[in-house]
């Protein structure tokens, strides 16, 4: 046995320690623990059958605002990660720009959706408003990291073909960076309004609008058929999404026919 699988047998032998250590303080490997709360859950989810259909067209409602928040939060992250996410790319810039900016990017990332949801309810005020701009500006951290992550990806031979000819920086993204990554840029766009739909569902929680706002009231007056309806309701359009971004991946495809794209497809491996 080499030295090289020695080393990796003792990462794994400690990062499995470590697990176990800190399952044994959170108290996971308590069977006298675990049980009882095994038998609440089971209580619980006893307590969400059957769902309450009557108040679908009230959901219907909140479902629709959330799907416009995570819609306006998606198209102004977009807007926002793009620029943001060029200067961030070390093939066309140096380090003088592209550190500051993924600097920049890395401490937006860093506060959770729901925080700025509650900086942006302060600033405008209980309402939609505040969910799309929390979900704007937590798209804008994850999605310039997914750009410029795509743009140094791409075969450097074209950037410097397009250089060689006397390109300067902006036009190196117009004719080259931008035309090769535009799959890339779909593919992380789309994902992001997966992504968003979900993170929108919960924005209610802080006053932000859209389903979370009835989620809560459902939990706080222990409503639970209620919020399972909820729930229901918001897989169904998650799925929905789903499906609805590999069409239109399978479609952006440069080179490939129109493909049956299966229902589940978001859910499926490739």
């Amino acid at each position: 046995m080499n030295d090289r699988i020695v080393r990796i047998r003792l990462v794994q032998i400690a990062l499995v320690g470590a697990a176990l250590l800190s399952m044994r303080r959170f108290g996971l490997l308590d069977l006298s623990e675990i049980w009882p709360a095994a038998r609440r859950l089971g209580e619980f989810a006893s307590s969400l059958l059957p769902p309450n259909t009557e108040i679908l067209p009230t959901l219907f409602e909140a479902m629709l605002e959330t799907m416009e928040i995570a819609f306006v939060g998606t198209v102004l992250g977009f807007v926002m990660a793009l620029p943001l996410a060029v200067l961030g790319t070390r093939t066309v810039f140096g380090p003088r720009v592209t550190v500051p900016v993924r600097l920049l990017v890395g401490a937006i990332r860093t506060v959770p959706s729901l925080l700025w949801a509650v900086i942006f309810v302060v600033g405008f005020g209980l309402g939609p408003a505040a969910g799309a701009l929390g979900v704007a500006m937590y798209s804008v951290g994850y999605l310039c990291k997914l750009l410029y992550e795509a743009f140094e990806g791409m075969d450097a031979e074209v950037v410097e073909a397009v250089r060689g000819a006397g390109a300067n920086r902006l036009q190196v993204v117009n004719f080259a960076v931008l035309p090769e990554a535009t799959n890339a840029v779909l593919s992380q766009l789309l994902f992001m309004f997966e992504y968003n739909i979900r993170a929108s569902s919960i924005m209610g929680f802080v006053g932000a609008g859209g389903i979370g706002y009835y989620m809560l009231g459902y939990l706080q007056l222990l409503q639970y058929q209620n919020l399972m309806t909820a729930l229901l309701l918001t897989f169904v359009v998650v799925i929905a999404v789903d499906y609805s971004s590999a069409v239109l991946r399978s479609l952006a495809a440069p080179g490939q026919k129109r493909a049956h794209v299966p229902l589940l497809a978001g859910l499926t491996p490739p």
